[in-house]
């Protein structure tokens, strides 16, 4: 924990012109301001920020925060990362906290994050969950939009902190709208991304909610373990923890739990819990009929809510009130419940008041229509009928103008039986018909509500499945399963054999599938491996075959005592080595290399064999020769045929032609004839020894063909025939594929 604090006030605005001092201490003001760290100005979110009066708000992603307070409330600053701060409001003021060596406590957590790209991301996130908090009262949609946008970049090994944020605060939305399963499964999921304090206590407050009270008690009693728990926090432990022993029925631990978070609430001058526990505990006591403590502990929590907001103590009568109607009080409730009508209409505007943090409907608010209709029923329990009717009139109209039928209706019918006990039945009448088209009327209501909440449950499926899809570790679907599981517990043990032989089976299947499949790329592993070792071997072949062949040209000049012949074809083979030899370790090279080879070639050949042929390469202006790749060597072979066993046997000048043409976008044809004596012709000449010899260069060929063929689905074809009718001349087809 930070304990160096260093806050600096800055003081932006002046006090309003003509404000009265006489004023001052009763006038609330908007209080803006941040919370950062003092060194690089680093916003610090979450920080609770609370007035002695009962005000609470918290920073958000930019460290910013507003909160009203009236001049001479005390401001108090919360967080695990420094010592809680207190500062007297003495004018309308920003107020700026800047904490020393934040930088420094938080310096690893953020390299951590910088180093996983995270970090810059941190602001856009929080801002994305304060919009989504903005609308979670008016826009449900908008907000869970707003949810799934925040956890879209996140992905599946995305940052923990931020989906375990994100799923918390849909889980708040969900609660805010009554949907307890739904914010429970959300909560679940955010624990298992990242465990928290504060998604542990929002759980175990959605399992009171649901009623779930043993889940409640397993999820909050941990907490208590818990040592950096700020204050305000630990009150709402407390509490939380007397609620779920109270839904229990055990009220002794109830009322204790009440007892040491109202100790914490006062320690720490946290006004609404202190009102929240001092009224609940005398709840407690009036479920045990113990009347002095009940109405002490209520006292209590009136008086105490007098020096809050307006609103806030007149929820506190009303519940006054409804113990003093329990006790048969009627004078006291009478009388409470006449001083909070009186509250409620000089505030500027009626609210419909709820009475919790969470979503209530219209018939659980303080209305003035409502405080009316309990005084008239005050008033009847009473035998004070004559009181009662003016009441209930002013109900009925206000319950009209306000178009609250449930209040409307109950009014009417009321009146009508007063009217009836007084003897005045055309009266009694006239209310009842009015009781009866009120009915009517909310009859046709209740079917719209009933429609609308279909389509209010429709969309929060719809949204909910959105959230499931982004948020890939823990989808709603095993939520589900969970439940399903749950309630066939029944059968999991007249099942339990039969699941497991089905299990077995099944992961003897998957077993056998993941071998076979292991068994399947070993092969196709080793055939690779096999047939590169085979073309490597083969162009290994290759390449004595070819020096020897044009070592036998330069001995034929040295025989001849040609010497500078000999110095020429030594430079231009050794370029020609050179080349084929950078070339030898390649599957596939540039087409545009191999043919320069070929040109040296052949330039070579032609030199020895002068009178006995011509040649020409010619390349098509359409083929793109850098598009294509081709085996190394592979026409050499085939030129090295038509010269040494076509063209060399024939007695007049022959001609060698190599062509090259593009037949489709994806192929190739290199055709090389010759008008030699033909291999007919040739076979006829070869020696007996010869004969007895095979043709290691075109058998290599064949096998470098067929194992590429192999490798890259028939890259290359080839074929060979003779070239004139008479089996003179051979002309070779070489087919190449694009990659």
């Amino acid at each position: 924990m930070v304990k160096n604090i260093y806050i600096v006030f800055l003081f932006l605005m002046t006090s309003f012109i003509g404000f009265s001092q006489t004023n001052t201490g009763q006038s609330v003001v908007e209080i803006e301001g941040s919370v950062r760290g003092k060194e690089n100005y680093t916003p610090i979110s979450g920080v609770q920020i609370t007035t002695d009066k009962g005000n609470h708000t918290i920073t958000n992603g930019l460290g910013e925060f507003k909160i009203k307070a009236a001049i001479g409330d005390m401001l108090i600053f919360e967080s695990p990362e420094f010592e809680t701060v207190r500062y007297r409001v003495r004018s309308n003021e920003d107020v700026d906290v800047l904490v020393e060596d934040y930088e420094a406590a938080s310096a690893k957590k953020r390299e951590s994050k910088n180093r996983s790209g995270i970090y810059g991301t941190t602001v856009d996130h929080k801002r994305l969950l304060d919009s989504a908090n903005f609308y979670k009262r008016t826009d449900l949609e908008k907000s869970i939009d707003f949810i799934a946008r925040s956890i879209a970049p996140l992905g599946s090994q995305g940052n923990k902190q931020e989906l375990s944020a994100s799923l918390s605060t849909l889980g708040e939305i969900y609660m805010f709208h009554k949907q307890y399963d739904l914010a429970i499964a959300n909560f679940k999921d955010a624990l298992s991304a990242r465990e928290t304090s504060k998604t542990k206590l929002l759980l175990g407050k959605a399992y009171i909610l649901n009623g779930e009270y043993e889940n409640a008690e397993s999820t909050l009693t941990p907490l208590l373990d818990v040592k950096n728990m700020v204050p305000y926090q630990r009150a709402e432990l407390y509490e939380a923890l007397g609620d779920t022993y109270k839904g229990l029925a055990n009220l002794k631990k109830a009322q204790e739990f009440y007892r040491e978070g109202l100790q914490i609430a006062e320690k720490n001058q946290i006004s609404p819990k202190v009102i929240d526990l001092n009224s609940k505990m005398a709840d407690v006591y009036a479920s045990q009929d113990r009347t002095i403590e009940a109405e002490g502990f209520y006292q209590n929590s009136l008086n105490l809510s007098k020096k809050v907001a307006p609103e806030r103590s007149i929820q506190e009568s009303e519940k006054v009130a409804d113990f003093y109607n329990q006790k048969s009080r009627y004078d006291d409730e009478i009388q409470l419940r006449k001083k909070s009508l009186n509250e409620l209409r000089q505030l500027p505007q009626q609210p419909a008041m709820a009475t919790s943090g969470v979503a209530i409907p219209k018939s659980d608010t303080i209305t003035s229509q409502r405080i009316n209709y309990k005084i008239a029923n005050a008033y009847i329990a009473q035998d004070k009928l004559d009181e009662a009717i003016p009441y209930l009139e002013k109900s009925i109209v206000e319950a009209d103008e306000d178009d609250d039928l449930v209040v409307q209706k109950d009014a009417t019918r009321k009146l009508s039986e007063v009217y009836k006990y007084k003897g005045d039945f055309s009266r009694a009448l006239e209310s009842y018909q009015d009781y009866v088209a009120v009915v009517d009327s909310l009859y046709i209501r209740k079917e719209q509500e009933i429609s609308r909440a279909a389509r209010f449950n429709r969309e929060i499926a719809n949204t909910q499945n959105r959230i499931s899809s982004l948020e890939q570790e823990r989808e709603l679907s095993q939520s589900k399963y969970s439940l399903a599981v749950t309630e066939q517990q029944l059968y999991e043990e007249t099942s339990k054999r039969q699941k497991w032989i089905i299990y077995s089976l099944a992961f003897g299947i998957l077993l056998m599938a993941f071998t076979a499949f292991l068994y399947y790329r070993s092969n196709k592993q080793q055939k690779l491996a096999n047939n590169l070792l085979a073309l490597k071997s083969l162009r290994t072949q290759m390449n004595p075959h070819f020096i020897f062949n044009a070592l036998n040209s330069v001995n034929n000049y040295i025989a001849k005592s040609d010497e500078r012949s000999a110095n020429r074809f030594l430079s231009e083979f050794s370029v020609l080595m050179r080349s084929v030899l950078e070339n030898s370790e390649e599957d596939f090279i540039p087409l545009s290399k191999e043919l320069e080879l070929l040109e040296l070639y052949v330039k070579l050949e032609h030199s020895r064999f002068l009178d006995k042929f011509d040649y020409e390469i010619e390349v098509d202006e359409k083929v793109d020769i850098e598009a294509f790749r081709i085996p190394p060597m592979l026409l050499q072979p085939y030129i090295e045929n038509a010269i040494w066993h076509g063209l060399r046997y024939k007695e007049e000048k022959g001609f060698l032609k190599i062509g090259i043409q593009q037949l489709t976008n994806n192929l190739l044809e290199i055709t090389i004839m010759d008008n030699g004596i033909g291999r007919k012709r040739s076979a006829e000449l070869k020696t007996s020894n010869q004969k007895k010899q095979k043709s290691k260069g075109m058998g290599n060929i064949k096998k470098r063909i067929q194992i590429l063929n192999d490798m890259y689905k028939n890259k290359v074809e080839v074929s060979i025939a003779n070239l004139n009718e008479d089996q003179t001349g051979t002309k070779v087809s070489l087919k190449l594929k694009k990659d």
